[in-house]
């Protein structure tokens, strides 16, 4: 498109570009793609060279026609808000449309509010559901029988509903994590009391660890290496504290949860929340498919990406296992995973219409350390340095995820651009939004990097 010199049509293009960008960063897409994006389709609009910074709270933009001339300058807070990947699968088409031609600036803007103003295509109790199954398939993982699954897919529902009303209540997220944790860990005690007193022979530390899956935060950490291995130091650190955040909160609540053991009667004598064990490769696997395909139904992915997610998630963990061994580090099983549904994520994701992101993220899901992580702060809330190693196991594991995933990006996107004989201009491997790096200038790159 032509340069754009009228000051009302600069801030029709900002306000669209900025509004995509919060729909893409709200719905997990790392701070390297909402940039790209952003920058991509205003200069695709004819605002060459625009500014732009982008935290984990906040998305400015601005633009100047003319030196002489005062920039136009917007930004936009960052709204916390349920992941919904059938809105961020619109908003791919709608970027995908805006870069063909084939909707002007004003349909476009008139499509981001229609998606902003639409609800979930599901019913909130339907997630809710989604929730529990994702519980259960991690308990299949960690080798929990029949009890510690049924147990772990109703602390899953019981905890989601508890979340969500404190949520709407705005209370902060630490509290928020406490509560879950102090649910979760009564749900199992009691599972282990009634067990107890039937006869069945009930691991706690299992049981506890299946029922606050839920509330890991792993996702949030692997989001912050993503996005340091891009570049963005802000954002990652925001991440960071606030995944550090969350699994205090949860420590906190498992262990005011712990407190009460002695008057149900249960014995604490080896009990140790956070343990991992894994099942026989045949359940871990029908685990790992269960609780990624479930996860991605809680976030609303559409109903099509589903068998993709299943097949990404297989063949990462076949992958997984055939690397992990007892002498063997964790990293590098997790490592040639990520490899593995990075390039198949792009491969697939392609061909049922959905953004690589809603392929990947839920394909990870079963593997992120945040088992690791909260035994880590745990050991070292009570002065043990154990903590300290199992942190860095952690760390090692969560970076080893998202370098291999965007490494394998890397792989699959060159690949399928030669193949198909597309642009030979890469700006590097995308999860969402602008796909390729023909749209941005190596100055708009520099300067989007230091965000």
């Amino acid at each position: 498109m032509a340069p754009v010199s009228d000051a009302r049509e600069t801030y029709r293009v900002l306000d669209l570009a900025l509004r995509i960008g919060e729909i893409l960063l709200s719905s997990g897409a790392g701070a390297a793609d909402v940039t790209a994006t952003m920058l991509g389709i205003t200069e695709h609009c004819g605002l060459r060279n625009a500014d732009v910074d982008v935290t984990f709270t906040l998305l400015r933009m601005s633009y100047q026609s003319d030196p002489e001339e005062p920039p136009v300058l917007l930004t936009r807070n960052v709204a916390q808000r349920d992941i919904d990947y059938d809105d961020l699968t619109r908003v791919q088409g709608l970027v995908n449309d805006v870069m063909r031609d084939r909707v002007d600036v004003a349909e476009a803007r008139r499509r981001v509010a229609w998606i902003n103003s639409t609800d979930h295509y599901l019913p909130p109790s339907a997630a809710v559901v989604g929730s529990g199954v994702v519980g259960g398939g991690i308990a299949l993982i960690l080798g929990g029988g029949a009890l510690v699954t049924a147990t772990a897919f109703l602390a899953g529902v019981v905890i989601t509903v508890l979340m969500r009303r404190l949520n709407r209540e705005q209370w902060p997220m630490f509290y928020q994590q406490i509560a879950g944790g102090l649910v979760a860990t009564l749900l199992a005690l009691a599972t282990t009391a009634v067990a107890d007193r039937l006869g069945f022979q009930v691991s706690t530390s299992l049981v506890i660890t299946a029922n606050i899956v839920m509330l890991l935060s792993g996702i949030g950490f692997m989001g912050a290496i993503q996005d340091a291995l891009s570049g963005f130091y802000l954002t990652s650190g925001a991440r960071i504290i606030e995944a550090l955040l969350a699994t205090a909160g949860l420590i906190a609540g498992v262990s005011a949860g712990l407190a009460i053991a002695p008057a149900l009667g249960v014995s604490l004598v080896g009990v140790r929340p956070g343990l991992m064990e894994l099942a026989p490769p045949p359940l871990v696997l029908l685990g790992a498919a269960i609780s990624a395909c479930a996860f991605a139904f809680t976030c609303y992915a559409p109903l099509r990406a589903l068998p993709a997610i299943a097949v990404s998630t297989l063949a990462g963990h076949l992958g997984y296992l055939s690397v992990l061994q007892p002498s063997a580090a964790m990293p590098w099983a997790a490592a040639v995973a990520a490899v593995i549904i990075g390039m198949l994520s792009y491969s697939v994701a392609g061909r049922v219409r959905v953004p690589p992101l809603v392929v990947v993220v839920p394909a990870l899901v079963p593997m992120l350390p945040g088992l690791t992580i909260f035994r880590g702060l745990s050991y070292m809330s009570e002065g043990d340095t154990l903590g300290v190693l199992q942190l860095s196991a952690a760390a090692a594991t969560t970076i080893a995820l998202a370098a291999g995933v965007i490494l394998g990006e890397y792989v699959a996107q060159p690949l399928k651009r030669n193949a198909r004989r597309l642009e030979h201009g890469l700006a590097g491997p995308r999860l969402v939004g602008v796909m390729h790096g023909r749209h941005l200038t190596r100055r708009t790159r520099g300067t989007s990097a230091g965000a």
